[in-house]
């Protein structure tokens, strides 16, 4: 099991230490495309080679492992464990929409308010409203939640 643990260390590592290394490589080194930047396709193949290898690799560890008895534990039926996914769907989706909307509406707001310091109120307000959405995923979650 201890294996597994220094393998997602190395994954962990291997993300900080490439994003590192592709940061500080000489200003020379011509990019391959202007919208792939590579340190960012360097971590993602990184990261999705170690989960990929954790998942080959470890899953007969945490299917080996006895049967302890413990008292007062219930045993969570695979219907239930998807009905969980899918509560903390919403959630996760509008989190990741809300931060698209949030990084746009921020630096704009940020250049107005250099601009017109009075325009502050205005645009609290729509980054108010882009913040909004990860909100409603909560509640949605949570009334999901509140049914199964």
């Amino acid at each position: 099991m201890y294996w597994l643990v220094a393998l997602m260390t190395f994954a962990l590592a291997g993300l900080i230490l490439t994003g590192v290394y592709f940061e500080l490589r000489p200003a020379g080194a011509l990019p391959i495309r202007p919208w792939l930047k590579p340190a960012m396709a360097a971590q993602l193949l990184l990261f999705v080679g170690a989960q990929v290898a954790l998942l080959l690799l470890g899953i007969n560890q945490a299917f080996a492992q006895e049967a302890q008895e413990v008292v007062n534990i219930t045993e969570i039926s695979t219907g239930m464990g998807l009905a969980i996914i899918g509560a903390g769907i919403p959630t996760g989706l509008s989190t990741i929409g809300a931060g698209i909307a949030v990084g746009p509406i921020g630096a704009a707001s940020l250049a107005a308010i250099t601009e017109k310091p009075e325009t502050l109120g205005r645009t609290l307000i729509y980054l108010g409203l882009a913040e909004g959405i990860a909100i409603y995923g909560l509640v949605i979650s949570i009334l999901l939640l509140n049914r199964i």
